[in-house]
């Protein structure tokens, strides 16, 4: 009994229910405020339960919201944000996949600088390189569209996936590449039918730190995607930006709650396949 009782074990879940209240109570004024109407919110009670709590703000963050000109709600930004995760998740994490697994296995003489510049293409800011991509897709005519706003992101995904997937494969046995090699197996076999499969906990890992990282992007999306395929996250700036008049607050709330529904989603559903993979990745064979 005594255990349970110590001094350090008290202080631990005080600390513990302190961080977690530190965190909820934004959540729970969005949440309740997303609930009220506005007669409610004038009132200035942010932590008060709505009286009379309705969902018209959800339907109209939704469907009705202006986000520039056009009054079309959330709903549209969600749509484009969906276009471009997809092809952007699958392509980077693709590419990464095959990068790690022949700089980890495929040994050339220059593979050691070719990983060197990958590694420094991730710790390099991509706002230094904005001008000049920025006049680089306008030459190749994909500034402002869909593959382009895909390109972009994969390009800039691509480095840390061949970190994690270099790091991964590491750790797989040689033996089992060297034996796959006496069988007769070439690049693309060896890495379809044996690594790639082995290699699905990262996978899981990358898949969620690539969607989360592109759904939440907000400086590339309005700059590369164009107005007809910017992200939901630049429609949210722009439902809270060119508000006139009174504040819808419930809108907002309500808007930014579903813009974030995605990332949250995608960590509860998957989160015992990123700690596998994290720890998976973490230890060498």
């Amino acid at each position: 009994m005594r255990r349970y009782l110590s001094p350090g074990r008290i202080g631990l879940y005080v600390f513990l229910l302190t961080a977690a209240a530190c965190f909820l109570t934004p959540l729970y004024i969005m949440v309740v405020t997303s609930l009220k109407p506005m007669e409610e919110i004038r009132l200035g009670d942010l932590f008060s339960l709505p009286v009379a709590p309705t969902l018209d703000a959800w339907a109209t963050a939704w469907s009705s919201a202006c986000t520039g000109l056009e009054c079309k709600g959330i709903s549209v930004g969600f749509w484009n944000s969906v276009q471009i995760v997809v092809p952007s998740t699958v392509l980077s994490i693709l590419l990464g996949a095959i990068n790690g697994y022949a700089l980890a296995f495929w040994r050339v003489g220059w593979g050691r600088k070719v990983f060197g510049i990958l590694i420094f293409g991730s710790f390099v800011p991509y706002q230094i390189m904005m001008f000049p991509m920025v006049r680089s897709f306008a030459m190749l005519g994909l500034f402002g569209s869909l593959p382009g706003i895909v390109l972009i992101h994969t390009l800039f995904g691509m480095p840390f996936m061949t970190l994690l997937f270099r790091n991964y494969y590491s750790s797989v046995p040689a033996e089992l590449f060297k034996a796959a090699r006496i069988d007769g197996g070439g690049f693309w076999r060896i890495f379809f039918m044996l690594m790639l499969p082995m290699a699905l906990p990262m996978v899981v890992v990358a898949a969620i730190l690539q969607v989360t990282a592109i759904w939440n992007d907000f400086i590339l999306g309005l700059v590369f995607a164009g107005n007809d395929h910017l992200p939901m996250t630049v429609q949210l700036n722009n439902i809270i930006n060119t508000t006139m008049g009174e504040r819808a607050y419930n809108v907002e709330m309500a808007a930014t709650i579903l813009t974030s529904l995605v990332p949250l989603a995608v960590y509860l559903i998957s989160g015992r396949w990123f700690v596998r993979g994290i720890a998976a990745g973490a230890v060498k064979g």
